[in-house]
């Protein structure tokens, strides 16, 4: 059984200060991540904005302009950071506010911190300019830089004390995340195509006739750019139905927050599905209203319910 705590610690003046930093990090910046952990009782949403933080500062690192062999040493310095966190040997008055939050939040949530670790492998994936011929392929990258995520959230949430088949949360956190990653690589494929980044497996995009790649805002002549869309669009459902069994084992408001933030991906996929080509124009987004609807579904619970109602009639 996965424990958190629960209830409000003492916080010292210069932890809340880098919690405050990291909260501020985590509006600014990623917004349907903010919009899910809002829903999250104060200790948990803390937590969850260092994470995101420290998470958004190795993600910086592999995205910005600097050359490959400068982000991979001040990646490794990221992670001899991560390190320091995991001795628990950042003061709180450290000047590097997202180490000091990172380093309280993992004093007191079971944080399997080498999921950041995984992360910084999957960022340094991306600066040797790594390529995926198959799913599986794909999959690794996915699960370092997604699936690790996953898991490592499920450290703040915690499970729900006796609920069944528990032991699978993190399996499922994991499978969740890839979900969320598909996602946002369909949402993402003309903005990477001009960083010159390909993540769809070359098998899927040889199979429709993509191979070329997608250089501008119609897809390549003779593709069928449609049908490798909604080719991956099922393979993202498929996971999705698969992560969501994560819900029932939560608490409300984890589970509220999961919900939440999966099911503005999960709209986005619907998007994506209805019009494939508006990927290639721009970046399909979600209005504030219907990501506000969005997350107070999750607080109702509706979805957890909808999942435990499944899972009861396949077990009938």
């Amino acid at each position: 059984m996965i424990r958190t705590v629960e209830s409000e610690q003492h916080v010292p003046p210069p932890v809340l200060a880098a919690y405050s930093y990291c909260e501020a990090v985590t509006g600014q910046q990623a917004r349907n991540f903010a919009y899910g952990i809002r829903l999250l009782p104060t200790p948990k949403r803390r937590a969850m904005s260092a994470l995101y933080a420290f998470s958004r500062r190795v993600d910086d690192i592999g995205d910005g302009v600097l050359a490959a062999d400068v982000k991979t040493a001040r990646l490794e310095e990221t992670r001899a950071l991560l390190g320091r966190v995991r001795d628990g040997k950042v003061a709180e008055d450290d000047t590097d506010p997202v180490a000091v939050a990172l380093t309280h939040a993992a004093a007191h949530f079971p944080i399997p911190l080498g999921g950041l670790d995984e992360l910084i492998d999957g960022v340094l994936m991306d600066v040797r300019g790594e390529a995926y011929e198959t799913w599986d392929e794909l999959k690794v990258y996915c699960r370092c830089v997604a699936g690790a995520i996953g898991r490592l959230s499920l450290g703040v949430f915690g499970t729900e004390p006796g609920a069944p088949g528990a032991e699978r949360a993190p399996e499922y956190a994991d499978t969740l995340g890839l979900a969320l990653q598909l996602t946002n690589i369909l949402r993402d494929v003309r903005e990477d195509a001009e960083g010159g980044r390909v993540y769809l497996p070359a098998d899927d995009l040889a199979k429709f006739g993509c191979s070329a790649g997608f250089p501008g805002p119609t897809p390549p002549e003779g593709s069928d750019f449609a049908g490798l869309v909604h080719f991956e669009v099922r393979r993202a459902r498929a996971l999705f139905a698969e992560g969501y069994r994560l819900l029932p084992l939560l608490d409300r408001r984890s589970g509220a927050c999961v919900a939440a933030m999966a099911g503005i991906y999960r709209r986005l996929l619907d998007r994506i599905e209805r019009e494939p080509e508006a990927v290639l124009r721009g970046r399909v987004s979600l209005p504030g209203r219907e990501k506000a609807y969005v997350a107070v579904r999750g607080l109702s619970g509706l979805d957890a319910r909808n999942v435990s109602r499944r899972t009861v009639r396949r077990r009938g």
